[in-house]
């Protein structure tokens, strides 16, 4: 959590509330977008105590809970991790792979008759192009590489796909999951390397609580004793890590909300969704009790604002990889997707906070 103090000189922003218009088809029956869906899914597992984030796991293999494509070996990130997790959960899918029907065509795997994809969006904001001359030959540099000129839309290109959990496939092979190459002599050091990477200023004073200090840039934490593993003291560190990443001096989010307020709350959804993806590819585990508090503010937006859960999971994934840039050998090496929704809310105008305006929502 962070710690608003009385020095805190930034003005606290503040929030209209949108209220959005409601779509209806010619048969007069309203029409849900794929935000308020998902929102109205995340809302309900909210309420049930389910939310992906909601779930606590113990320390243990890494990358053994994020949903995954093993045909394009990527992880899925943004909104859609979030909604395979919750389809998951609710459906009891144990197995983290999901592909579309033709990816699993494409390696002799069939679904199964009668089964229902699960429906996720990949957003495009440009494209490149190659840059030619008169006579329509592609212009080189140089060194001989092609020029491209990248083209920005004036409206965001969605493309919506399906994908199937690997239990509703047959002809997939067992699951096999391969830790990471350090996994064998610890997830601890892999931890304590990205945190002294990092430069943050961690002081261990305080005996049961832990929290991040705007005013100061410093980070509070009871000593690693008081935990029952270290593994534990880790995964709460980096939950404070993601709030010190939001800094002025890095990315540059709103913390002046005071404990309570619908600022803080935005932050600590941010904040636990990033702990969450960072402590399952460190396999650190996830502890939400101390979250608990913030369910009814999380419900709150996310009825007012469906947007706001995409644009929190956005973040989340800017902070992990923020953290994860400190170790090189951590880093995954994909830029952010640019199919995620929650980009709306990053620099495309009209976009950024009315969802009724854009295509496919």
């Amino acid at each position: 959590m962070t710690e608003k103090t009385k020095t805190a000189t930034k003005k606290k922003a503040t929030t209209k509330t949108k209220t959005y218009k409601k779509r209806v088809s010619e048969d007069g029956v309203e029409k849900k977008s794929f935000a308020e869906e998902v929102a109205e899914r995340l809302i309900a597992a909210l309420e049930a105590g389910t939310a992906p984030w909601q779930k606590p796991w113990k320390a243990g293999e890494p990358n053994g809970l994020m949903p995954f494509n093993p045909t394009t070996k990527e992880r899925y990130k943004g909104i859609n991790s979030l909604v395979l997790m919750n389809q998951a959960m609710a459906k009891g899918y144990s197995d983290t792979r999901w592909m579309t029907f033709k990816q699993g065509l494409n390696i002799d795997a069939f679904v199964r008759k009668g089964e229902k994809g699960t429906q996720i969006q990949y957003w495009s904001f440009s494209k490149s192009k190659v840059r030619r001359d008169d006579n329509k030959e592609p212009i080189r540099d140089g060194d001989g590489k092609t020029i491209k000129d990248t083209i920005k839309f004036s409206r965001p290109m969605v493309t919506t796909a399906y994908v199937f959990n690997a239990e509703q496939i047959d002809g997939l092979p067992e699951l096999v999951r391969n830790p990471a190459p350090e996994a064998a002599w610890g997830q601890i050091e892999r931890a304590d390397r990205i945190i002294s990477a990092s430069g943050a200023i961690i002081l261990n004073d305080q005996e049961d609580r832990a929290f991040y200090r705007p005013s100061t840039d410093r980070i509070h934490m009871p000593g690693l004793a008081q935990f029952p593993e270290a593994s534990d003291y880790y995964a709460v560190l980096f939950h404070e890590l993601a709030h010190w990443s939001g800094s002025d001096k890095r990315l540059k989010r709103d913390l002046t909300g005071s404990f309570g307020s619908e600022s803080y709350a935005r932050e600590e959804l941010r904040a636990e969704i990033a702990s969450m993806i960072i402590g399952d590819e460190l396999g650190l585990g996830h502890n939400p009790d101390r979250h608990a508090s913030y369910v009814q503010s999380w419900i709150k937006k996310l009825k007012e604002d469906p947007l706001e859960i995409f644009r929190a999971a956005s973040d989340a994934e800017k902070i992990q990889k923020f953290i994860f840039a400190f170790d090189p050998s951590l880093d995954d090496d994909h830029d952010l997707e640019a199919d995620d929704p929650a980009n709306l809310d990053h620099g495309y105008g009209e976009f950024a906070n009315d969802w009724t305006s854009a295509p496919s929502l």
